[in-house]
C-alpha cells in the first residue's frame, strides 16, 4: 500500500509538471521604491530607486505568464510604476489619477496581470518628475514559440540621463528661462563666421528670421548638461559585455531617458534591425539608427575578429554620449567616435519653407508652433476650429511658400515619412526635406527609418480607418508649454473612442522640436506605406515640421494615457487622457 501510494504521488508529481505550460506559469516579484545614495557622475548624490538600484533589476517574464508585482513605496512621497508597452487591463497600467490612485508612503500595492506578448520593453514611474530621478528599469519577455532569428548571447542596453540637479529644478529653469540649458548659443565669432561662409545680406537676414521668432537654430534639445548612462554606467565606467568571435549577439536597444534622443552606432560593426518596441520585423541591415525616448529597438550583430567594439550613443544634440563596449575579454576597449557637430534647426525644422527676405515685418509670435496659447483648436474628433485662417495673424494664403500642402515636412499623405511616396513605397528620411535635425552618416552608410519598417506578419485586423483624429502638436518654448490641439491637459476633453473601431491619429507637428508621442494600453499601426505590413508601435517620433499617421484599434475598454514620452513635455501639458467606451456606450 505505501509502495502504491509513493507512485501515485510520484505520478501525480508528473502529471502536474507536464500541465503546467498548458496552465501558464506565475511568478511573483517584489519592488521597493526608495531613495538611495548614488554617485552617478562623480558627484554624490540622491536617487529614487527600485531595489536599490539605477537602473533598476531587468524583469524577465514568459509570454503567458501570470504576474503578480508587489511594489512597495519606501518613500514620503506618492510613487507608481507603469508597465511600458505592455497590454493589460487599464486598472494595471500604474497611471495616477487615470487607471489608479498611486502607491502611498509606506504602502504597497499590487499587480496582477497576464503577459500577452513577448519583446523588449521597461518599466517606470508615472509620478510627478519621479522618472528622471531614477525609477525606471528594463524587462523582458521570453516568447512562447521561437523567433525569426537566431543569437547565441544577449545583452539589455539600456540608454539614459542622469542630472545631478532634481528634476523640479530643471523644470523650474526652463520656465524662468527656455534656452537655460543650450548651451550652443551663437556668438558675434559664428556672426562673422557665417558672412564669410553665406555673405553679409543672408546673414543679416538669418539672423532677423530667427530673433523675430525669439528662436536659436541651436535649439535642438530643451536640456543639456546630463551625464548619459549605459545600464545605469557613465562613460568612463564603460559598461562591457563579453562574446566569443564569430558568435550572434542580440542588443536589447532600450531608450530610458528623460528628455534626450540618441544616435547610436557600433564602428566596425553592421547591425541588423530585427525588433521595433518588442514586435518583429523584417531584417534590417544599418550602420546607425536614432532611437527615441521610449523607444526600444534589438539589433543583432556579430563580431567576427579578437578586438573590442564601442557602443556608441551621442545625443541627438551633441552634447554627450552614452558608451558602452563589446569585448571578448574584460578590461578591452575600442577607440572612440567623434561626435560631430551639433545640429541646426532650419525652416523647415520649424514648419516653414520660405525665403528668409519675405519675412521681413512678419509677426513670428503667431506662426505654427510658437505660441498657441490663444487659440482653442476644437474638438479632438474632427478637424472644426483648425482652420488656420480664422487664427489671428495666421492668413498666410497669399504668402510665399505657406501653402500647408506644398511644404516640406507638412505631407499629410498619412504616411510615417515626411517625402513623396510612390506605389505606396516611403522614401527618403523621416525628417523635413532641408531639415537640420536629421542625421548624417558617411557616405555609403545607412541609417534606418521608419520607412524601412515592416513588420514580420501580415495584421490580420488591417482594414481602412473609420475615422480620423488629427492631433496637431503646439506649444510655446519661451514660456514653456507644451499642448495638443493649442490646448493643455487641465484645459482637454478625453479622446473618446468606441471599443472595436479603427481609429486614425493623425499627427502634425507645428513645432520646432521632436515628440516622441506614446499611447498606453493599445498598440499603434505606424503607416509606413507598407499596408497590412505596417509596424506595430507603442511610441512614434514626429519630428518638427513633419506629418505622421498610425491607425489604433481600440480594442481595451478603459481609460488610458496617451502623451508625448519627453518628461517636461508631458509635465507641461503635452497629455490627453483617451477612454474607450463600450459599443453600446454614446461618444461625445
Amino acid at each position: 500500500m505505501r509502495k502504491m501510494s509513493l507512485t501515485v504521488s510520484i505520478l501525480g508529481a508528473f502529471l502536474t509538471a507536464a500541465l503546467l505550460p498548458l496552465a501558464g506559469r506565475a511568478g511573483t516579484y517584489d519592488l521597493t521604491i526608495a531613495k538611495t545614495a548614488v554617485n552617478v557622475s562623480g558627484k554624490p548624490e540622491t536617487a529614487m530607486t527600485v531595489n536599490g538600484q539605477l537602473p533598476g533589476p531587468a524583469l524577465r517574464f514568459k509570454e503567458g505568464e501570470d504576474v503578480v508585482l508587489n511594489v512597495k513605496n519606501d518613500m514620503d512621497v506618492d510613487t507608481s510604476i507603469h508597465w511600458h508597452g505592455i497590454i493589460l487591463p487599464y486598472t494595471q497600467d500604474g497611471v495616477p489619477g487615470i487607471s489608479f490612485p498611486g502607491i502611498k508612503p509606506g504602502e504597497t500595492f499590487t499587480y496582477r496581470f497576464k503577459i500577452k506578448q513577448s519583446g523588449t520593453y521597461w518599466y517606470h514611474s508615472h509620478s510627478g518628475l519621479q522618472e528622471q530621478a531614477g525609477v525606471y528599469g528594463p524587462l523582458v519577455i521570453e516568447p512562447e514559440k521561437r523567433e525569426p532569428f537566431r543569437y547565441d548571447r544577449e545583452y539589455v542596453v539600456m540608454l539614459s540621463d542622469w542630472s545631478d540637479s532634481k528634476p523640479e529644478t530643471i523644470l523650474s529653469n526652463l520656465k524662468k528661462q527656455s534656452d537655460y540649458y543650450n548651451y550652443n548659443q551663437r556668438t558675434v565669432g559664428t556672426f562673422f563666421s557665417d558672412v564669410a561662409k553665406n555673405g553679409f545680406s543672408k546673414t543679416v537676414d538669418d539672423r532677423l528670421a530667427w530673433g523675430q521668432m525669439r528662436m536659436a537654430p541651436t535649439d535642438s534639445a530643451d536640456v543639456s548638461g546630463y551625464t548619459y548612462l549605459v545600464n545605469g554606467k557613465n562613460p568612463g565606467a564603460n559598461w562591457t559585455g563579453l562574446f566569443e568571435p564569430g558568435e550572434r549577439i542580440r542588443l536589447r536597444f532600450i531608450n530610458g531617458s528623460a528628455m534626450t534622443y540618441f544616435d547610436v552606432r557600433i564602428p566596425g560593426l553592421k547591425m541588423t534591425v530585427v525588433q521595433a518596441d518588442g514586435n518583429s520585423v523584417q531584417p534590417v541591415p544599418v550602420d546607425q539608427f536614432r532611437i527615441a525616448v521610449a523607444e526600444t529597438y534589438d539589433v543583432i550583430v556579430q563580431p567576427k575578429d579578437d578586438r573590442a567594439y564601442t557602443i556608441f550613443a551621442a545625443s541627438m544634440a551633441r552634447t554627450g554620449y552614452a558608451r558602452g563596449t563589446l569585448a571578448p575579454r574584460d578590461g578591452m576597449q575600442a577607440e572612440i567616435p567623434p561626435m560631430g557637430e551639433p545640429p541646426l534647426l532650419t525652416m523647415s525644422d520649424m514648419g516653414m519653407s520660405m525665403d528668409h527676405g519675405s519675412m521681413a515685418g512678419m509677426d513670428m509670435g503667431n506662426m505654427p508652433g510658437m505660441d498657441h496659447s490663444a487659440k482653442g483648436g476644437g474638438s479632438e474628433g474632427s478637424m472644426s476650429g483648425m482652420d488656420h485662417s480664422k487664427m489671428p495673424g495666421m492668413d498666410m494664403s497669399n504668402m510665399p511658400g505657406m501653402d500647408h500642402s506644398k511644404m516640406p515636412g507638412m505631407n499629410h499623405g498619412g504616411t510615417a515619412d515626411s517625402s513623396p511616396s510612390t506605389d505606396g513605397v516611403v522614401t527618403g528620411s523621416n525628417y523635413a526635406p532641408g531639415s537640420g535635425l536629421a542625421p548624417q552618416a558617411p557616405q555609403g552608410e545607412r541609417v534606418l527609418v521608419y520607412g524601412d519598417l515592416k513588420s514580420v506578419k501580415p495584421y490580420a485586423e488591417y482594414r481602412a480607418p473609420d475615422r480620423e483624429i488629427v492631433l496637431k502638436l503646439t506649444g510655446n518654448m519661451e514660456r514653456y508649454f507644451w499642448s495638443i490641439n493649442g490646448k493643455k491637459y487641465s484645459e482637454a476633453k478625453p479622446i473618446r473612442l468606441h471599443y472595436g473601431e479603427r481609429v486614425r491619429f493623425k499627427f502634425v507637428n507645428e513645432t520646432m522640436m521632436s515628440h516622441p508621442m506614446h499611447l498606453h494600453g493599445m498598440w499603434m499601426q505606424l503607416d509606413t506605406g507598407n499596408g497590412k505590413f505596417n509596424p506595430l508601435k507603442h511610441t512614434v517620433n514626429v519630428a518638427p515640421g513633419t506629418t505622421l499617421s498610425v491607425d489604433v484599434p481600440a480594442d481595451a475598454v478603459g481609460q488610458w494615457a496617451f502623451h508625448c514620452h519627453l518628461l517636461y513635455h508631458m509635465a507641461t501639458g503635452m497629455f490627453r487622457k483617451v477612454i474607450v467606451e463600450p459599443q453600446t456606450a454614446a461618444v461625445n
